[in-house]
């Protein structure tokens, strides 16, 4: 049995042009009414392969379930991705290129020479050229370029199809990669009838880049086992562990008066959230300075003015514990800001967001030891991993349903040098077949 890849690009190409960015701070949900179009149009691919369990809800989750092919009762497998992408770079008019057969070296993106359609969709871009021709447009004078020093993992991709952006928007592998991986898996199972394995429940969570992912998800609806998120970067990887996370907002409240007149009145609030901001770590505990198990804060939004400024500040540690340290140093450096600036005032609210998944993944061994088994049966050597982040699957976790992540592909999220590994995607998709084979031989 081998996976349709070119099925498979065909899928992700068509689901990265549908702009799904998250938007923090929305009343509605999901954030963005694109996450409701991708949502619909899943729901009728799913309809369409045959599957009569399909839904999408009013929350914009899709839900759908592969038919077991064993009659025996046994472990009921859930695969999720979400369908947003981060709001950290656009997602709008998002123009894959698709690299065939790389050659090595700098990815220069960009418009660059004429695009070759090479067996992609009608309406896709696919350049066989690496690098811009002499006389491109004035749009990729100064391109953006995916450098070896940068991805030294590029090296191991010499020979595969990659997909980047063109430069100015995000590629959306994060989570597009891992829709289209399970959307494969399910073709493909619904396709060979022969593979044995239990109920497969499939989710498409929305809003997971700005922390709301789970928020209308129903474990008993769902009624699984375990969980698997799809959003890991890369091949062979197992995500065991995630940061445990809170969430600070400093509110600098001055006093605003007209400048001509505000010798001895005035308490500017945006000095105040400079000088807040300067007491905060540098050289250790801020992501600048940070990698492995370290932990950090993280400012990452200011907006205000004169009378007062809110600051929102992320707090990450792979030690829960070590969370509540992080907020003490937070109201010490408010507490000196203002002694150094008086007639200012900090206040801090902090609220919880997630937790390591490590702490729950512990109470149900299985949910690694089967993915890591699955890996060992295509003769590949699993690697366990952490994430300097947060999944859908933390959440879940925490909640009961034990939810490790796995490879999708994924290099450099968030980016304009985004890119993806269309073998990667591929060997995402065989591992998945053979996890579900491994969760209906051992239950």
């Amino acid at each position: 049995m081998t996976i349709n890849s070119s099925r498979l690009l065909g899928r992700f190409l068509r689901y990265v042009q549908i702009d799904t960015t998250a938007a923090d701070g929305s009343s509605s949900y999901p954030s963005s009414p694109g996450q409701l179009v991708l949502g619909k149009l899943l729901a009728e691919e799913l309809r369409e392969m045959g599957l009569k369990d399909v839904e999408h809800d009013s929350h914009g989750l899709v839900w759908a379930t592969v038919p077991a092919t064993v009659s025996n009762p046994m472990s009921v497998v859930a695969f999720n991705a979400h369908l947003d992408t981060s709001p950290e770079t656009t997602g709008k008019n998002v123009h894959p290129h698709v690299v065939k057969n790389y050659q090595g070296g700098d990815i220069v993106l960009g418009t660059g020479a004429p695009a070759k359609r090479v067996g992609v969709p009608s309406g896709f871009t696919s350049s066989g050229s690496q690098n811009p021709e002499p006389g491109a447009p004035p749009g990729s004078l100064n391109p953006l370029t995916i450098r070896v020093a940068d991805n030294p993992e590029l090296k191991q991709l010499v020979g595969k199809t990659l997909v980047t952006t063109d430069g100015t928007t995000l590629l959306g592998a994060d989570d597009k990669a891992g829709v289209a991986v399970i959307m494969e898996l399910a073709h493909t199972l619904l396709e060979h009838p022969q593979i044995p394995h239990g109920p497969i429940r499939i989710l498409f969570t929305c809003d997971e880049e700005i922390g709301h992912g789970i928020d209308h998800v129903d474990l008993k609806k769902l009624g699984a086992t375990v969980c698997y998120t799809l959003d890991g970067s890369g091949a062979g990887e197992i995500d065991t562990e995630t940061f445990s996370a809170d969430m600070a907002i400093a509110t600098i409240r001055g006093v605003n008066i007209h400048p001509s007149i505000a010798k001895g009145r005035m308490v500017n609030a945006l000095r105040a959230a400079a000088v807040f901001l300067d007491l905060l770590p540098k050289d250790r505990l801020c992501p600048e300075a940070t990698d492995g198990r370290d932990g950090f804060l993280h400012p990452f939004t200011i907006e205000g003015g004169v009378a007062e400024v809110k600051i929102k500040i992320l707090l990450r540690d792979f030690v829960t514990a070590n969370l509540a340290a992080h907020a003490e140093a937070l109201k010490k450096a408010a507490q000196q800001a203002q002694e150094k600036l008086p007639g200012c005032s900090i206040d801090l609210k902090i609220t919880k967001q997630y937790r390591n998944m490590g702490e729950g993944l512990v109470k149900e061994p299985r949910a690694v030891a089967y993915a890591q088994e699955a890996h060992r049966r295509l003769r590949r050597e699993a690697k366990l991993t952490i994430i300097r982040g947060g999944t859908d699957g933390s959440q879940l976790t925490e909640r009961g349903l034990p939810t490790p992540n796995l490879s999708t592909g994924e290099h450099n999220p968030h980016s304009p040098l985004e890119f993806t590994c269309l073998e990667e995607l591929t060997a995402a998709t065989e591992h998945l077949v053979q996890l579900v084979q491994v969760w209906a031989e051992k239950t």
